[in-house]
């Protein structure tokens, strides 16, 4: 098909491919389906490629049913250079469908049966999605996952993934958010005895709404809320389930009394526990993130000093990950010395060796913010540690005076 001369008009012109269902916009340009709803839908742009004019945010995509059937034509009169006619396309659900579906389901058999539907019109394409969130879909979702009946409790998990395949928008996870904390609730429920594949599309939903959560929302969660998280962590259920625990942990942890509820939930021993067996370096990253924000408080401080192995391997991530992780570690270090600083406090941080990767970094060519923490660690304990014996004689010419 390379060597054949395509029409310039039957190309789409985000891709310069040939479209297989030509869609106009509000701006009479005219795009492949496919294309123009992974622009405005998985993009979240608002605006016309071409023209760069803004798009109304219920904006049709109109099919151009002409050039479809002169794109079919050429294909046909084409076919003896291997151009394969395309299909006609399916037409896109429309909002009666949606709600007549969701208005039948008044059984639990019938929702079951509702639910297979949804999940394979939703896997059609980004506007049956959008259509689905406009229809009442969500709402209709949201109840299964809130029952509590044995049958529907059942389906909660398949309601779950259908919620998270369709990408809310961010009003929709707001309306999640406003149902008197009831659907977080809900959540949590199935956090704590639903299935691995219930929990991690829990996870992943919780991370989508706390991002738009405003900031009494996140404040009133409650200790419950990050217990689930941490086990969650805890039970490695998936890459992507762990990374939605972190990133829910390093939003909410800063906000109220919220670094305390964290740490009363095990945070701080779990992710000790992961920093010793995790290689990756974005997840490790992460995880000094959440443990530099939990030491923000006295009680994140103690944790990690319970923790045989805290300091340690806090420690032995500096210069081994990267800059990223090399600042969270000595930021982490610096908390515990100003702030933790006994006498046993002190000899230990001697004795494993923190003193002696301090002096290590200093001695790096590079300057950065961590090299600016460590001299302040030294300095800070300089009397007990200057002296010592445990810190490498070649060490000691970058001790700082």
């Amino acid at each position: 098909m390379d060597e054949i001369d395509v029409p310039p008009f039957f190309l789409c012109p985000i891709s310069l491919e040939l479209m297989k269902d030509p869609v106009t916009v509000s701006t009479g340009i005219t795009y492949d389906r496919e294309n123009i709803e992974k622009w405005l839908f998985s993009g979240k742009n608002n605006t016309c490629p071409a023209t760069k004019q803004a798009l109304p945010a219920d904006s049709d995509l109109t099919p151009n049913h002409t050039l479809r059937r002169l794109i079919q034509s050429w294909c046909t009169m084409n076919a003896s250079h291997g151009v394969e006619r395309i299909p006609t396309p399916k037409p896109p659900v429309s909002k009666t469908q949606i709600a007549k579906l969701l208005n039948d389901a008044n059984s639990p058999h019938l929702k079951i049966k509702c639910l297979q539907k949804l999940r394979s019109i939703a896997s059609e394409s980004a506007a049956n999605k959008r259509c689905m969130e406009a229809a009442g879909a969500v709402e209709f979702l949201a109840s299964i996952v809130s029952s509590t009946t044995v049958v529907e409790e059942a389906s909660s998990g398949d309601a779950l993934s259908i919620l998270y395949s369709l990408q809310l928008s961010e009003a929709a996870l707001k309306i999640l958010i406003g149902k008197n904390g009831e659907f977080i609730k809900s959540l949590i429920r199935i956090m704590q005895g639903g299935s691995y594949e219930s929990r991690a599309y829990s996870i992943l939903l919780l991370k989508s709404m706390m991002e738009v959560a405003d900031p009494m929302q996140m404040i009133r969660l409650e200790t419950e809320f990050f217990v689930e998280i941490v086990q969650v962590l805890h039970d490695q259920i998936s890459q992507q389930a762990t990374s939605a625990a972190l990133k829910l942990l390093i939003q909410l942890s800063p906000w109220g009394r919220n670094r305390i509820k964290a740490v009363n939930g095990g945070a701080v021993s779990v992710l000790i526990e992961l920093l010793l067996d995790s290689s990756e370096r974005r997840a490790c990253e992460m995880m000094l993130m959440v443990v530099d924000i939990l030491c923000g408080c006295a009680e994140g401080r103690a944790e990690l000093l319970e923790h045989a192995a805290g300091l340690a391997i806090v420690s032995k991530k500096i210069m081994r990950v990267s800059h990223v992780a090399t600042d969270k570690a000595v930021r982490i270090l610096l908390s515990v010395s100003k702030f933790l600083a006994t006498p046993a406090v002190i000899q230990e941080m001697l004795q494993l060796g923190v003193v002696a990767k301090l002096c290590l970094l200093l001695q790096t060519d590079s300057e950065n913010k961590a090299k600016d923490k460590a001299r302040e660690i030294l300095k800070l304990h300089a009397r007990a540690w200057r002296g010592s014996s445990c810190i490498p004689k070649n060490f000691l010419s970058s001790y700082p005076s």
